[in-house]
Protein backbone atom coordinates (compact mmCIF):
# COMPACT_ATOMS: atom_id res chain seq x y z
CA UNK A 1 0.00 0.00 0.00
CA UNK A 2 1.72 2.86 -1.07
CA UNK A 3 -1.32 5.50 -1.01
CA UNK A 4 -4.59 4.37 0.69
CA UNK A 5 -7.92 6.85 0.25
CA UNK A 6 -8.90 5.70 3.57
CA UNK A 7 -10.82 8.16 5.16
CA UNK A 8 -9.16 8.12 8.54
CA UNK A 9 -6.12 6.31 10.42
CA UNK A 10 -8.62 3.18 12.15
CA UNK A 11 -9.50 2.66 8.26
CA UNK A 12 -5.61 2.91 7.25
CA UNK A 13 -4.84 0.42 9.56
CA UNK A 14 -7.69 -1.83 9.12
CA UNK A 15 -6.41 -2.36 5.31
CA UNK A 16 -2.87 -3.57 6.37
CA UNK A 17 -2.88 -6.83 5.86
CA UNK A 18 0.10 -7.92 7.82
CA UNK A 19 -0.41 -8.58 11.04
CA UNK A 20 3.11 -8.17 12.52
CA UNK A 21 3.06 -4.63 10.56
CA UNK A 22 -0.59 -3.45 11.85
CA UNK A 23 0.48 -4.02 14.79
CA UNK A 24 4.04 -1.89 14.89
CA UNK A 25 2.16 1.09 12.83
CA UNK A 26 -0.95 0.86 15.46
CA UNK A 27 1.62 0.96 18.07
CA UNK A 28 3.63 4.22 15.83
CA UNK A 29 0.11 5.63 15.84
CA UNK A 30 -0.49 5.07 19.50
CA UNK A 31 3.47 6.84 19.96
CA UNK A 32 1.94 10.08 18.09
CA UNK A 33 -1.58 10.49 20.22
CA UNK A 34 0.55 10.28 23.46
CA UNK A 35 3.31 12.38 22.42
CA UNK A 36 1.67 14.91 20.13
CA UNK A 37 -0.49 17.18 22.20
CA UNK A 38 -1.12 20.04 20.40
CA UNK A 39 -1.81 18.46 17.06
CA UNK A 40 -5.01 16.70 15.16
CA UNK A 41 -4.56 13.71 13.28
CA UNK A 42 -5.16 13.89 9.60
CA UNK A 43 -5.42 11.85 6.72
CA UNK A 44 -3.23 13.28 4.05
CA UNK A 45 -1.16 12.40 1.19
CA UNK A 46 -2.78 8.33 1.51
CA UNK A 47 -1.68 8.42 4.58
CA UNK A 48 -1.91 9.32 8.59
CA UNK A 49 -0.68 12.43 9.40
CA UNK A 50 -0.21 14.73 12.19
CA UNK A 51 -0.80 18.86 12.13
CA UNK A 52 -0.17 21.56 14.86
CA UNK A 53 -3.28 23.05 15.58
CA UNK A 54 -0.75 26.19 16.10
CA UNK A 55 -0.25 26.99 12.76
CA UNK A 56 -1.76 24.26 10.48
CA UNK A 57 1.65 22.40 9.52
CA UNK A 58 1.97 18.99 9.09
CA UNK A 59 4.88 17.69 11.21
CA UNK A 60 4.79 13.68 11.34
CA UNK A 61 3.33 11.58 9.57
CA UNK A 62 3.68 7.28 8.79
CA UNK A 63 2.89 4.46 6.48
CA UNK A 64 2.84 1.04 5.26
CA UNK A 65 5.20 1.31 2.20
CA UNK A 66 5.90 -2.23 -0.11
CA UNK A 67 9.15 -2.40 1.44
CA UNK A 68 9.28 -1.07 4.78
CA UNK A 69 7.36 0.64 7.38
CA UNK A 70 7.88 4.78 6.87
CA UNK A 71 7.99 7.17 9.61
CA UNK A 72 7.85 10.77 8.33
CA UNK A 73 9.84 13.56 10.67
CA UNK A 74 9.54 16.37 8.63
CA UNK A 75 10.97 18.72 10.66
CA UNK A 76 14.76 19.36 9.63
CA UNK A 77 15.77 20.67 12.96
CA UNK A 78 14.49 17.45 15.20
CA UNK A 79 16.55 15.18 12.41
CA UNK A 80 19.31 17.70 12.93
CA UNK A 81 19.29 17.24 16.75
CA UNK A 82 19.46 13.90 16.39
CA UNK A 83 22.19 13.36 13.91
CA UNK A 84 23.95 10.87 15.71
CA UNK A 85 21.37 8.61 16.67
CA UNK A 86 19.77 8.73 12.72
CA UNK A 87 23.16 8.08 11.81
CA UNK A 88 22.83 4.19 11.84
CA UNK A 89 19.19 4.26 10.42
CA UNK A 90 17.92 3.82 6.56
CA UNK A 91 16.80 7.11 6.67
CA UNK A 92 15.41 9.72 3.18
CA UNK A 93 15.36 13.47 3.79
CA UNK A 94 12.36 13.34 5.57
CA UNK A 95 11.89 9.31 6.05
CA UNK A 96 12.84 6.86 8.35
CA UNK A 97 12.75 3.44 6.99
CA UNK A 98 12.28 0.01 9.41
CA UNK A 99 12.48 -3.38 6.92
CA UNK A 100 11.16 -5.08 8.88
CA UNK A 101 8.29 -4.57 12.15
CA UNK A 102 10.53 -6.32 14.46
CA UNK A 103 13.04 -3.66 13.59
CA UNK A 104 10.80 -0.35 14.79
CA UNK A 105 12.58 1.21 16.67
CA UNK A 106 9.78 2.87 19.65
CA UNK A 107 12.06 4.74 21.69
CA UNK A 108 13.89 6.21 18.83
CA UNK A 109 10.07 7.24 17.51
CA UNK A 110 9.60 8.33 21.00
CA UNK A 111 11.97 10.47 21.28
CA UNK A 112 11.42 12.47 18.09
CA UNK A 113 7.95 12.65 18.93
CA UNK A 114 8.62 14.22 21.91
CA UNK A 115 11.51 16.84 20.62
CA UNK A 116 8.43 17.64 17.72
CA UNK A 117 6.05 18.06 20.51
CA UNK A 118 8.77 20.17 22.45
CA UNK A 119 8.72 23.11 20.16
CA UNK A 120 7.92 24.39 16.27
CA UNK A 121 10.39 24.34 14.15
CA UNK A 122 10.86 24.54 9.97
CA UNK A 123 9.12 21.75 8.06
CA UNK A 124 10.48 20.30 4.73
Amino acid sequence: MVQSDAPDADAYLAEVEDEARREALTRIRELCRAELKGFDEVMAYGMPGYVRKANGSQEIAFANQKQYIAFYLMRTDVREAFEERLAGQNMGKGCLRFRSAKNVDFELVRDLLRATAKSQGQVC
